[in-house]
């Protein structure tokens, strides 16, 4: 958990044809050309505060098509499934197929529709191509995600283009991780205002990728404790705190440039498909809320540095006024993560609450999905959460259980690019 910032894109509904069933039955396959996909005119729209498009004050479609992925910099909505995969083939052709067919896939079901042929009137001696469950439902702002772990460049021979900036995370003090809830060569991070719409996106790729990928850890989210839009009400995190004040907006282009997209120069040539792309800190924070709730109003204040009421920072009135760091205590949440305590670290923030049930013990297990995007790990997370990790009054009340860090590659730029491709493919 740290005090920094987030931000968000409009977008719109897209759309595109399908093959004949007859020709190709099942997405692992041949692989499947959707066709041209046409890119709306988004018109913006002033609703509560917030600049959205058209489309999305409608919960409609996200633009999937673009410099950068969406899911980092678009408006965060409101439900999360995030989903780590292990890589089962060692044929470099058949993994290159299945990220297209992803892709495919993926522009499908952003745009609300279903993939492939659909969920029913195909031939009743194969499955149908979409699981159903989403049948009816709007796009709901879908946006999907993809990334590649450090493990992945162990095959396919691109053990040459892993980014220097793809650092593997030191173990801190405190750590307790999961090996069953860390890692992963692949991550897919689907987000959206419906529940049913995130689950039902993960589940599709996971059935297109069967044999090919096998999902190795998961985690629902609700609850966003960050937001990329101004003008928006801060979220609260579990223990009832304003979370992501001080976030990055989708709006601030310039800072997005400076600490959250991979630039021209960044890194050696083999890091130049990086290019337009983010590096992403996935963390799953347990929460020790029954210790949490017995604790003092004051103690959870300055564990903190902010009120609980308002967000104000400690000796100030309004939660954006300018943190006057020195009135916190020492070992303060805010104090500690601020960016004028860390050399001017920022990173942009797009976590969520979970809840998973009890431990065995009576406790709840709940906590904070932690998911950071940055430019470079190395100058980002991980100083930041060394400071934190040795200082920080919060630790007491929290514990790091799950771990990994993908490398998230530029945007899929037409109806003719691809998931990956300037990662694998020999022409980029």
């Amino acid at each position: 958990m740290t005090e920094t910032e987030e931000i968000q894109e409009p977008g719109a509904a897209q759309g595109g044809a399908s093959p004949s069933r007859r020709a190709v039955i099942g997405w692992g396959g041949a692989g499947l050309a959707l066709g041209a996909v046409t890119a709306g005119g988004a018109v913006a729209v002033a609703t509560g505060g917030e600049e959205r498009t058209a489309g999305e004050a409608a919960g409609g479609a996200v633009e999937f098509h673009g410099a950068h992925q969406a899911g980092i910099a678009t408006p965060v909505q409101d439900r999360l499934h995030f989903a780590a995969f292990d890589v089962k083939t060692g044929d470099r052709a058949e993994f290159v197929r299945l990220l297209k067919d992803w892709t495919a896939a993926a522009r499908r079901m952003t745009a609300g529709k279903a993939v492939g042929e659909g969920a029913y009137g195909g031939l009743a001696e194969a499955p149908p191509d979409d699981t159903g469950e989403a049948l009816g439902l709007p796009p709901s702002r879908l946006t999907l995600t993809i990334g590649f772990g450090p493990s992945l460049f162990e095959k396919f021979g691109l053990a040459g283009k892993r980014p220097a900036a793809l650092a593997d995370l030191p173990k801190f003090p405190g750590d307790n991780l999961d090996g069953s809830r860390s890692g992963g060569d692949l991550c897919v991070q689907a987000c959206a205002d419906d529940p049913q719409v995130a689950v039902h996106a993960i589940r599709n790729l996971a059935r297109i990728g069967f044999g090919k990928v096998a999902i190795r850890w998961s985690q629902l989210g609700f609850g966003k404790t960050s937001s990329t839009t101004p003008g928006s009400q801060t979220p609260r995190n579990l223990f009832g705190f304003k979370d992501g004040t001080r976030n990055i907006a989708g709006t601030e282009t310039g800072r997005l440039e400076k600490f959250v997209w991979v630039g021209e120069g960044d890194g050696g040539a083999e890091d130049a498909w990086m290019t337009g792309g983010s590096y992403l800190v996935a963390r799953r924070i347990r929460m020790n809320i029954e210790t949490w709730d017995r604790t003092s109003l004051q103690e959870q204040e300055d564990v903190f540095g902010r009120d609980k009421g308002e967000g104000a920072p400690a000796g100030k009135a309004k939660e954006h006024d300018e943190p006057f760091l020195k009135a916190m205590k020492p070992d303060a949440h805010v104090r500690l993560a601020h960016p004028d305590a860390n050399g001017g670290i920022t990173i942009l923030r797009r976590g969520y609450s979970f809840t998973d049930g009890t431990d065995g013990l009576g406790r709840l297990d709940a906590g904070l999905f932690f998911l950071a995007y940055q430019r470079d790990v190395r100058k980002g997370f991980i100083p930041l959460q060394r400071r934190l990790a040795a200082h920080d009054a919060l630790n007491e009340y929290i514990q790091h259980v799950g771990s990994a860090v993908f490398a998230i590659p530029p945007g899929v730029r037409d109806a003719n690019d691809w998931w990956g491709r300037t990662l694998l493919s020999e022409e980029a």
